[in-house]
């Protein structure tokens, strides 16, 4: 005699499936279809610029850094211009130097005039418009970005982006 299966037989096969479904959904991306924060970060640094200092001893940094991969931590900057380059958060007009800036999942983090930026000081030399400055961002799970920081006049302002 042949056995067919019930009605709750096949509602525990759909049961089943639907639970495979949500956890291997859960896998791939948050529930905003941003990647997930265990994902590996994909780091891109775009906009980079540095307005041509004023004084011979300080110098900004500007620039854009998209991560379309899960959470990263931009920890340090370092530079053949200066043995002290720092990051900065601008609030309500007071400018505070930080360790770190997080790196959202499917974010941005951006350095703009006015708002946060890297602080070059004790410069080797005074860089010039035109120059471009060598510069490595050091993410926690990153590792090593480099990228070159043109030096654009001190009035540049960027039509997009910052």
């Amino acid at each position: 005699m042949r056995r067919r299966p019930g009605r709750s037989a096949g509602l525990l096969s759909a049961g089943v499936l639907l639970l495979a479904g949500g956890v291997l959904t859960g896998c791939g991306s948050g529930d905003d279809g941003s990647p997930s924060s265990s994902a590996a970060p994909e780091i891109e640094v775009s906009g980079a610029y540095m307005p041509a200092p004023s004084m011979d001893t300080m110098a900004a940094g500007f620039l854009t850094v998209t991560n379309s991969g899960g959470t990263d931590t931009l920890t340090s900057v370092t530079s053949d211009l200066s043995d002290d380059v720092t990051l900065h958060s601008t609030e309500g007009g007071a400018m505070r130097e930080q360790t770190s800036f997080t790196v959202p999942s499917g974010g941005t983090l951006e350095f703009a005039s006015g708002g946060d930026h890297l602080m070059f000081a004790k410069l080797t030399h005074k860089p010039e418009q035109g120059e471009k400055v060598s510069v490595e961002l050091h993410f926690a799970k990153s590792g090593t970005v480099r990228i070159s920081m043109p030096v654009k006049s001190a009035t540049y302002s960027p039509k997009t982006g910052h």
